[in-house]
């Protein structure tokens, strides 16, 4: 996944409801204890399908705590020590969207493009909350997920929530020695009118990238300048070094 949020712009609220219910149901009958993850895919019409349960939290769950002011993992571990969950779940309120920050190339299909973190500059501010498990100086080993951080945005409403996340991807500051992020797709995504509508499903980004449009082309030409650049001073480095020692 590339973009979660919650709630859904496309789900009704009674839709929503019945998928709660089924999702109840099915944790008591396998008496369930923990936390965890029931999937369902949805269709056009609001009919929807038990795909999977995961039995631990998902990567989206801040979007969740956001909207419910739940501790998921806390509540996790209340239950793990034999604590029990009192009342009926709390409401949700308002609108979260999170986006993953990955080291991943999308012009080469998202494949991993791992390095040495050498600038990383997280935003901060009113509605934004960054999950993270590295720092500068870190390396994103090419073995394991290439996930450098998880931003996510709360707002009153849709629209607010996804100002305020792209305020946050603006301020955030990402260089990795030898590889790149996924930044600047993720900020022209956000700017694609499918994505500014919640109009798109679960197979629109493949298509997307089967036409090539999901590659942003904004900078293009200072991106060519700072590269002509680079190689120009790695060229003069490498004359300056096989003079030096020519003259040694």
């Amino acid at each position: 996944m590339v973009i979660e949020e919650a709630p859904s712009p496309f789900i009704s609220d009674a839709t929503r409801k019945a998928m709660g219910e089924q999702a109840v149901a099915l944790a008591k009958a396998v008496k369930y204890q923990s936390a965890g993850t029931v999937e369902f895919v949805v269709g056009k019409d609001q009919s929807f399908y038990f795909l999977e349960m995961n039995t631990r939290l998902q990567v989206e769950h801040p979007v969740t705590e956001c909207i419910t002011g739940l501790d998921l993992v806390k509540l996790q571990i209340h239950v793990a020590r034999g604590g029990r969950l009192e009342g009926q779940a709390p409401p949700s309120s308002g609108h979260a969207i999170e986006v993953r920050i990955c080291a991943e190339d999308p012009d080469k299909g998202f494949q991993p493009s791992p390095g040495r973190i050498d600038l990383l500059r997280l935003p901060i501010g009113p509605g934004l909350r960054v999950d993270t498990g590295v720092a500068e100086g870190d390396e994103v080993p090419p073995e394991f997920d290439s996930m450098i951080a998880k931003l996510i945005a709360y707002g009153k409403d849709r629209d607010e929530a996804l100002a305020r996340l792209r305020r946050g991807l603006e301020g955030s500051a990402i260089v990795i020695r030898g590889g790149t992020s996924n930044k600047a797709f993720l900020l022209a995504l956000l700017d694609r009118p499918e994505v500014r509508s919640g109009a798109f499903d679960t197979t629109w980004l493949d298509g997307l990238a089967a036409r090539g449009e999901h590659v942003s082309r904004r900078h293009a030409d200072l991106a060519l300048l700072m590269a002509a650049v680079s190689e120009y001073e790695a060229e003069l480095e490498a004359q300056l070094q096989r003079f030096l020692q020519a003259a040694s």
